[in-house]
């Protein structure tokens, strides 16, 4: 990945909050909203997520997932030159026993500290989003492909 477009993508996953978040429903596309934040050393995203949630269900049926982060929409600036992030990669579920789950929950807490209360909810549980392959687009002629390692380096002080 080149420098020129490893700032914006550290500053994309960094600032935005949200993402939109792909799964296969009895065999097709479904797309819902989840909050996300960045595991340490850049190893993936995580998720707070309920049993009763749709993509819940499907991400514990089928864990090849995608993650889509876009920019907030500027002044002046065309939709289709907004900046975004397509993350595919594998849904683990992270439960309170699995290695790393501490870490995970840390950071999210630390984006999302109103979601304390989620927590003690036993419907809800933290699932790590693994990448094996991220697409970012910066704007206009702007695109790249990485690997997982390629991100993680990218992130790798989060």
């Amino acid at each position: 990945m080149t420098p020129a477009y490893a700032e914006p993508l550290r500053a994309l996953l960094r600032t935005q909050e949200m993402a939109a978040l792909g799964t296969l429903h009895a065999g097709r596309p479904y797309v819902s909203m989840v909050p996300f934040a960045l595991l340490p050393g850049g190893a993936g995203l995580v998720i707070h997520v309920s049993q009763l949630a749709t993509h819940t269900k499907d991400m514990l049926l089928s864990p090849p997932v995608s993650l889509l982060v876009v920019a907030a929409p500027a002044p002046g600036v065309p939709a289709q030159a907004l900046a975004r992030a397509t993350i595919q990669g594998e849904a683990v579920q992270y439960t309170d026993a699995r290695p790393g789950h501490a870490e995970a929950k840390a950071a999210y807490l630390s984006r999302f500290p109103q979601s304390i209360q989620m927590f003690g909810f036993s419907d809800f549980s933290l699932f790590a989003v693994v990448p094996t392959s991220i697409r970012f687009v910066g704007g206009f002629a702007q695109a790249t492909t990485l690997s997982p390692e390629a991100l993680a380096r990218v992130l790798g002080d989060d």
